[in-house]
């Protein structure tokens, strides 16, 4: 995987700036933001472009001061042809993203959760774009882009009473590449079998870990870098992209625990710790 400066985001989704052809190319946006393209195809996951979450939360216990910069406005971007959210929480849906988002890109279809579906229509998607995801329903949005939620344990796995999952992760096929974005999750009985099943090589985790006193006060967890780099071997996936770091003072890991964990990454397990201003191509 490669690492190339590249200090203008909004290049990124210009139609004219494509990837070369059948390369995955990605940037990162903060916390579990990260827009892709392929193919001339561009996606976006989990934008957090706002400071939503800073107003909401001002003198709150667990103050939502965001630690990095909001890297692109999201007036900004436009030739976006999808956007998908892994869930409902605002960092992840953010509602004041989303509706400049279809602002600027009235085509853009976005894939959620079908059990969000109306909590989507509230944050600023247009109905009539909407494409309501269930696990394991294959979506396929081009003829070589196709993408399969599976559920995502956000502390446990949770559904609404139609047994639809309120958190997923998503396994995108751009072509040969397979990724996978876990959204905000953590280990679950089953998640290594889907992993192995449908051929994942990249996979996109948090590492920002979960503990008692977080959840006792609302702030649900993910894995935990040992879990991350565990799952991952017991996989045999190629790379690993950490995400879900940086953002909140509070639920965050620290710069030794990253240069401990750059440090694990082996010709079988390429580590990747993205940063802001680069474009990764696969």
């Amino acid at each position: 995987m490669k690492a190339i400066p590249y200090p203008n985001y909004t290049n990124f989704f210009h139609k004219l700036s494509r990837s070369p052809k059948d390369t995955v190319e990605f940037i990162w946006l903060g916390q579990a933001g990260f827009g892709f393209r392929y193919n001339n195809i561009s996606l976006i996951i989990d934008p957090y472009l706002s400071n939503y979450l800073s107003k909401k939360y001002k003198d709150s216990l667990f103050p939502h001061t965001r630690l990095m910069d909001i890297p692109i406005a999201p007036e900004q971007i436009k030739n976006l042809d999808f956007l998908i959210s892994t869930h409902p929480h605002s960092d992840h849906m953010d509602p004041e993203t989303i509706p400049l988002l279809f602002k600027g890109n009235p085509h853009m279809k976005f894939i959620i959760p079908a059990a969000a579906k109306e909590e989507s229509i509230k944050r600023g998607a247009y109905s009539e774009n909407l494409m309501p995801a269930i696990s394991e329903k294959e979506i396929r949005i081009s003829e070589e882009i196709v993408v399969i939620p599976i559920p995502a344990a956000h502390e446990e796995l949770t559904k609404n009473e139609k047994g639809e999952h309120y958190y997923l992760g998503y396994i995108i096929k751009f072509g040969d590449h397979h990724l996978y974005h876990s959204g905000d999750c953590c280990p679950y009985d089953g998640l290594e079998q889907l992993l192995t099943q449908y051929g994942v090589q990249i996979a996109f985790l948090p590492i920002n870990g979960r503990d008692e006193y977080r959840l006792s006060n609302g702030i649900a967890g993910n894995f935990r870098i040992s879990e991350v780099l565990e799952i991952c071997r017991k996989t045999s996936i190629h790379h690993l992209v950490v995400h879900h770091f940086g953002m909140f003072a509070y639920n965050t890991v620290t710069d030794g625990e990253l240069e401990k964990l750059a440090e694990c990454s082996t010709p079988d397990l390429g580590i990747i710790i993205p940063k802001m201003f680069y474009k990764y191509r696969i």
